[in-house]
């Protein structure tokens, strides 16, 4: 195996690490985005995702909203094993974030995101003009209720729900949209506000040459002489079998997602979608990200890039689990030559340019709410789930 320096480790908050193969992130920097001015906002963006701790002392709370929330994850006496679950968790969970700089980037790459987004929202659309973003989160800061109390102060006229999610999946975007419609249960609807929601855009063209874009900035670091043969791993979240049986969509969009790439970089590489992120000891969709590059590497491919496929901003999924796991820890194990991961969307200019098609063309439609998102699953026995769609297609009405 050949053992190669890093150029750059700000994952480890290290420099000049020796580490197996070529483990470098194309990643733009940009610096924090200017607060946002006091005019009162005619369209607000409200940017749904699961959000991350921005630092360990977070993490506590973080995991126990999860190992609570029954739209994530069921747990048999779910009150009692989900607060065990979260408290034994706790102190490795922990110990990934300081290994990754002490907290999750996932929200200032939300905010730089957001921000770029409605200063081109402002030029190409000015009868919605101003554009404000909002976060928010599911399990931490800044949390939905907050985000949505916020948007009712600044008197916001229209709200565009937008999921950060690309892949529809009832754990992750239902789980956001479920808390929206918990919020207002009980609560009053802010007067004169018009809703509308954007639930999913896993096939967006913008989106897919972004994602072919950071492919090829990483196949470029590989000799000539073997650039062809390097495998291309899509790597996405797992999901329950048990959910997937129900009829979730998410397996499929994200395939979907998978193809389009492929056929936009003319399928120049060998490829396989595989999984990520495994929780617990029910059976999960497969195969594994870890055991994929494993199998691979016993059938002679040595050579690897891991592309985060479901996830549209750094965070412990790709800085820990990909780069430091997969990328120097499971590559050193087995025997990888050079391995590279492409950086997540982030700040990329047609990550920009796609959400802003995707906004814009949104605003302009007469569709404020697709059918598919008030579809159920075949085998939903959700029936929060059927109650929340049911609300969203009366506040949503054209």
């Amino acid at each position: 195996m050949s053992i190669i320096k890093i150029s750059t480790a700000l994952h480890l908050g290290k420099q000049n690490m020796k580490m197996p193969g070529l483990f470098v992130r194309s990643m733009s920097i940009t610096a924090e985005p200017k607060q946002q001015s006091d005019i009162k906002p005619k369209t607000g963006i409200l940017m749904l995702n699961m959000g991350g701790p921005i630092n360990t002392d977070k993490v506590p709370e973080y995991l126990l909203r999860i190992m609570t929330d029954r739209d994530m994850i069921q747990l048999p006496v779910q009150s009692q094993l989900g607060p065990w679950i979260a408290k034994r968790r706790t102190p490795d969970v922990q110990k990934k974030y300081a290994e990754i700089g002490g907290g999750s980037p996932i929200l200032k790459w939300t905010n730089i995101q957001g921000e770029l987004l409605c200063k081109q929202l402002d030029k190409v659309s000015p009868d919605t003009a101003p554009h404000k973003h909002y976060v928010a989160f599911r399990y931490t800061d800044p949390l939905t209720e907050d985000t949505l109390q916020q948007i009712e102060e600044d008197g916001v006229e229209h709200t565009i729900i937008f999921s950060q999610y690309p892949q529809y999946s009832c754990a992750t975007t239902g789980s956001s949209f479920n808390a929206i419609y918990k919020y207002y249960r009980q609560k009053q609807l802010p007067k004169n506000m018009k809703w509308s929601i954007i639930d999913r855009w896993a096939t967006h063209p913008l989106l897919v040459k972004t994602f072919a874009e950071r492919i090829r900035a990483e196949l470029v670091q590989f000799p000539s002489d073997i650039r062809n043969d390097v495998l291309i791993l899509f790597s996405a979240h797992s999901l329950p079998l048990k959910a997937v049986n129900r009829g979730d969509a998410y397996p499929s969009e994200v395939g979907a997602t998978v193809a389009l790439v492929m056929q936009e970089l003319n399928h120049c590489n060998p490829h396989s979608l595989v999984w990520q992120s495994k929780v617990g000891p029910l059976p999960w969709l497969a195969p594994f990200t870890d055991d994929a590059i494993k199998g691979y590497v016993k059938q002679g491919k040595k050579n690897f890039i891991l592309v985060p496929i479901a996830f549209v901003n750094e965070h412990i999924e790709t800085l820990h689990e990909l780069d430091i796991e997969y990328c120097h820890e499971l590559a050193q194990e087995v025997g990888v030559e050079r391995i590279r991961r492409a950086a997540a969307p982030n700040d990329h200019a047609l990550f920009i340019d796609a959400m802003t098609d995707i906004v814009t063309t949104h605003m302009r439609s007469d569709q404020p709410i697709k059918p598919k998102f008030l579809t159920r699953c075949p085998h939903c026995v959700n029936e929060n789930c059927a109650r929340s769609k049911d609300w969203y297609a009366q506040i949503c009405k054209v």
